[in-house]
C-alpha cells in the first residue's frame, strides 16, 4: 500500500493512494493514523471495502508531507561507502548520527528558501517511517517496527555545518527537508535488496545510489537507535546519502536561485522543489 497526508475538502486527511485518487483513512494524517495499534487492518479494511463514493479524485487533492508530527527525527550521517569515501573519511564502526526538528520538514513541492546561507546543498535519502515502538529492539524486532518507508532529501546549509563540529545548525533550517510524496509499506520496498536513490538539478542527475550499499541498514539504524531512546510510531529516520553531493565536486557546487531540484526512489515517488536565495543576511549581501 502507499499511504498519504492530503489536503482535499479544506481540510487534511490521512489516505491511501489508488490508481483512481484517495480513499480516506480516518486520521488527520499519518502520524496520527499510525498511532493506532491495528492501523495496517485499517488501511487494508478500507482499501478492500473502499466505496467509489469515498474516492478523492486525484485531481482533486494535494500531497502534503505525509508525517507533519513525528516526535523524533533522527539521522544518520556518512552511509553510504562512495559518499563516506568522498567526504575523506573511513568506514565507521558506528552510524553518525544527529537530529532534526519536525519543523524542518517540508511539503513534496514545498519552495526551499535560504535567507542566511550560499552553501545550500543537496542530500536524497531513503527515509524510514516507524509504525510501532521500538527500545533495545533486535534486528528483527527493529525490522517488524518499520511501517514502511518515504523520501526525503536532507538539504545542508554547508557553511554553517562547518562551523563547529557539530553538525546539527546546519542540518536543522525550518522547512528545508521535503518529504514524501507518500510512505510505501514495508512490504513493497525492500531496502535490503536494493532501491535505487536518485536525485536531480534542472533535470540533471547528480546523485545515484542504491540501499543495498548501506553501510548500516535500516533495520540496523532502528535497533542501533533504539538502543538509547525510545522510537514512536510516527517517527523518522534518514539513512543517509549516496555521493555526489555538491560540497565533494571539485569545485564545490551548491544551489543556486531557481533551481529545480527533484528526489526520487522508483517505487515510492518524486520530490519535486524550487530552491529560493533569499538575499537578505548581511553574510550574503557581502
Amino acid at each position: 500500500m502507499k499511504l498519504a497526508t492530503i489536503h482535499a475538502g479544506g481540510k487534511s486527511l490521512a489516505a491511501i493512494q489508488t490508481d483512481q485518487g484517495y480513499l480516506p483513512l480516518p486520521a488527520g494524517d499519518l502520524n496520527e493514523f499510525l498511532k493506532h495499534q491495528d492501523w495496517k487492518a485499517i488501511a487494508s479494511k478500507v482499501l478492500e471495502s473502499g466505496a467509489l463514493s469515498d474516492l478523492i479524485p486525484s485531481d482533486q487533492a494535494l500531497l502534503l508531507n505525509p508525517l507533519p508530527a513525528p516526535a523524533k527525527v533522527i539521522c544518520c550521517g556518512l552511509n553510504y561507502s562512495d559518499h563516506i569515501l568522498e567526504m575523506g573519511r573511513e568506514l565507521p564502526d558506528y552510524p553518525t548520527l544527529f537530529a532534526k526538528y519536525a519543523d524542518t520538514l517540508a511539503d513534496p513541492d514545498a519552495e526551499i528558501c535560504s535567507a542566511s546561507s550560499s552553501n545550500v546543498d543537496w542530500e536524497a535519502e531513503l527515509a524510514v517511517v516507524l509504525g510501532s515502538d521500538a527500545s533495545s529492539a533486535s534486528l528483527e524486532e527493529a525490522q517488524a517496527a518499520i511501517a514502511g518507508y518515504t523520501v526525503a532529501n536532507d538539504i545542508s546549509m554547508r557553511d554553517w555545518q562547518r562551523r563547529t563540529l557539530q553538525w546539527f545548525q546546519g542540518k536543522a533550517f525550518d522547512g528545508t527537508t521535503p518529504l514524501g510524496p507518500v510512505l510505501a509499506t514495508a512490504d513493497e520496498i525492500d531496502p535490503v535488496a536494493g532501491a535505487e536513490v536518485i536525485c536531480r538539478i534542472n533535470g540533471q542527475e547528480v546523485q545515484r545510489g542504491n540501499t543495498s550499499t548501506l553501510v548500516f541498514s535500516a533495520a540496523r539504524l532502528v535497533s542501533y537507535i533504539s538502543e538509547f531512546t525510545t522510537l514512536r510510531a510516527g517517527d523518522i529516520v534518514l539513512t543517509g546519502t549516496p555521493g555526489g553531493v555538491g560540497m565533494g565536486m571539485a569545485p564545490p557546487r551548491f544551489l543556486a536561485d531557481g533551481d529545480r531540484l527533484e528526489t526520487e526512489i522508483p517505487g515510492i515517488g518524486i520530490l519535486s522543489n524550487r530552491f529560493r536565495l533569499r538575499v537578505n543576511s548581511p553574510a550574503l549581501s557581502q
